[in-house]
């Protein structure tokens, strides 16, 4: 049995391998899943969720440079390596987009950035607030650099190419999350509705039809409304509208090889319901489990970006590539759409990649072809 095993399995892999889109998603779900994880690391803005705003300077196009003048904060946190890739740096410095500099004997005097044109009003601060002595040279090198903005900056200020780095873990969270809550309790309610039938069953499919009968959407913004809004909140509300179809998919399973052979042989040597089910039959119907499983991630993707549009999924200042679409949208028609475009094509390439690839394993765990 094991080596019949580890011999359909070298079959599904290798039918996988042969399908190219099903590989490039993969690959691209594995990179997004990387860059996700080291977003504080790869991102220009490694702030609590890139929030460091800089009005003088919004909506600016892709490329755009800028100098900016950073001012160290009073406080200095010291923050662990590990904690500042998770949670971004807790900084009290504060940055000035600028124009132009000079220096007297002890003040640093400075344009504040206010347009594309040099004008401005000059500024004086003196060099005691840097923390060091009279020192031009060590002033401009470790407080005024060049900033490039590679994606261009949002109608705050903010760094977009960081805001949609971060972004990112939103939407891997919620896929995890939601298809792990879906899963536990869509396998469980099929499982045992397709094990047990007779009134069991017809109760259960009682539940799941009245649920399948509410649009997710509404579904969704019912639960999310009384658990409240919040990062979690949307976890808990998107993952317990999607274990209807895992229990659909499940219960058929189990009544299709519920009277095999090896079942009967378990129950004939005295084994329980719940090992029968769970440690004989889950593990040989999880084919069409993982395919749907994969399809669910892009729903909840899907859902959670519809519901960060609609201003109840992630909350400000967590960045989102819903709400980044929705603080966006009216400037699709004033000239800059590619504030909303780009986490648009973001939402889409990932949705798209699960899709895929959910494809290429329906196809590469399919015993008939």
């Amino acid at each position: 049995m094991s080596g019949n095993a580890n011999s359909l399995t070298h079959i599904a892999l290798q039918k996988f391998k042969r399908n190219f889109w099903g590989v490039l998603s993969f690959w691209i779900i594995v990179l997004c899943g990387v860059v996700a994880l080291l977003a504080y690391v790869l991102a220009p803005d490694n702030s609590t969720n890139a929030n460091q705003m800089h009005l003088s300077i919004h909506s600016k196009k892709p490329g755009f440079k800028v100098m900016m003048l950073v001012i160290p904060g009073s406080t200095v946190n010291k923050q662990a390596f590990l904690d500042k890739m998770l949670f971004g740096v807790n900084s009290s410095d504060t940055e000035i987009p600028i124009t132009s500099y000079r220096f007297t004997e002890s003040d640093l005097i400075y344009v504040p950035y206010s347009g594309e044109g040099d004008g401005g009003l000059e500024k004086k601060i003196s060099f005691s607030e840097f923390g060091t002595g009279p020192d031009a040279r060590e002033v401009v090198n470790r407080y005024i650099t060049e900033r490039k903005f590679i994606l261009g900056t949002d109608k705050y200020g903010r760094d977009l190419l960081s805001r949609l780095l971060v972004g990112a873990r939103i939407s891997f969270s919620i896929g995890f999350v939601a298809v792990l809550i879906s899963l536990l309790i869509g396998m469980f309610m099929g499982a045992v509705a397709g094990y047990f039938g007779g009134k069991v069953d017809a109760f259960i499919m009682w539940v799941i039809n009245i649920t399948w009968s509410i649009p997710t959407l509404l579904l969704v913004i019912a639960i999310t409304l009384a658990l409240g809004k919040g990062f979690w909140q949307v976890f808990i509300a998107v993952g317990l509208t999607m274990w209807v179809e895992v229990a659909r998919v499940v219960r058929g399973q189990i009544m299709g090889v519920k009277e095999t052979q090896y079942v009967t042989a378990a129950k004939a040597l005295g084994y329980k319901s719940g090992r029968i089910i769970f440690r004989h039959i889950i593990p040989n119907i999880m084919a069409p489990v993982i395919v749907i499983s994969a399809a669910n991630f892009a729903s909840a993707i899907l859902i959670e970006s519809g519901l960060s549009f609609l201003g109840i999924g992630a909350q400000p200042p967590t960045p989102s590539w819903g709400a980044m679409i929705k603080d966006h949208y009216n400037y699709i028609i004033l000239g800059k759409p590619y504030l909303a475009i780009v986490p648009g094509l973001a939402i889409m390439l990932l949705v798209m990649a699960f899709m895929l690839m959910g494809n290429a394993l329906r196809d590469a765990l399919d015993v008939k072809s």
